[in-house]
């Protein structure tokens, strides 16, 4: 990977350039009006992240340009705000002032739902192993605007953490959250949206640990939550309780907090 910038840069946006390379601990070329095909093939890379004056595109070869945007997220809290529902509120019973823990943020749109329904005096932590992934949507969740206020005051107020799950947990004290949310790479995917399979390239793959979900359990006050495939066998494997099935395939297990 290279870091570089969009053409015709500010001093800011170079600065922040400079600083996601010493990050990714990755190197910094000037753009110089060089295009990106120009770039992959000179430093002989199939990653070059560019920095934009309102955010970072990840340009992979082959594919089309990855960045933080809102996705899905944007329609089910339009239809959230407009009086309906959502399937992963209702199974996870997320509610005005809880903590949740989203412990597989990707481009973080689940994250942003439990965030707009958990209000100003809740919170919300988004933890991504990928160190790219985070940083891209890091940045993306301070400066993408939708035009929607309390989105946008959603997207601000989510906790954009780098790390592992696990290890993240093990050092969390016990009923410190009230739901963990867990939503691992599909093995099977359901989407071959092309935003979908820029985010597969850079996710980690590493399965659901039973030791993550025994810390999960530790830490939870009320509830832990796994979406994945209905047929993918974790959530018999991991003792989820199948609380929603899809004819899109995609299925939510619940294991109460007593």
């Amino acid at each position: 990977m290279i870091v570089t910038t969009s053409e015709s840069p500010s001093k800011e946006v170079v600065d922040r350039a400079r600083s996601l390379a010493d990050e990714l601990q990755a190197p910094y070329a000037e753009r110089r009006n060089r295009t990106v095909k120009f770039m992959h093939e000179k430093w002989d890379t199939e990653e070059v992240a560019i920095v934009g004056p309102r955010d970072i595109r990840l340009m992979l070869e082959g594919l089309k340009p990855f960045y933080f945007h809102p996705s899905m997220a944007l329609v089910r809290l339009k239809r959230l705000m407009a009086g309906g529902t959502d399937a992963l509120v209702t199974v996870s019973g997320v509610s005005e002032g809880d903590t949740v823990l989203d412990c597989t943020a990707g481009l973080c749109s689940d994250s942003l739902v439990f965030s707009y329904k958990v209000g100003e005096r809740g919170s919300v932590i988004a933890l991504e192993a990928s160190k790219v992934l985070h940083a891209i949507v890091r940045e993306g969740l301070q400066s993408y605007e939708t035009g929607i206020p309390e989105i946008d005051k959603a997207m601000r107020s989510i906790k954009a953490v780098y790390g592992n799950n696990e290890q993240s947990m093990t050092r969390m004290e016990d009923n410190s959250v009230d739901i963990v949310y867990f939503d691992p790479m599909f093995e099977r995917p359901v989407t071959t949206s092309d935003s979908i399979i820029p985010l597969r390239s850079q996710a980690h793959r590493e399965p659901l640990s039973e030791e993550s979900v025994r810390e999960a359990i530790r830490i939870a006050r009320k509830k832990v939550v796994l979406k994945d495939h209905r047929d993918s066998g974790r959530f018999d494997r991991l003792g989820f309780r199948l609380a929603r099935s899809s004819s899109s395939a995609v299925a939510y297990g619940v294991i109460e907090i007593e």
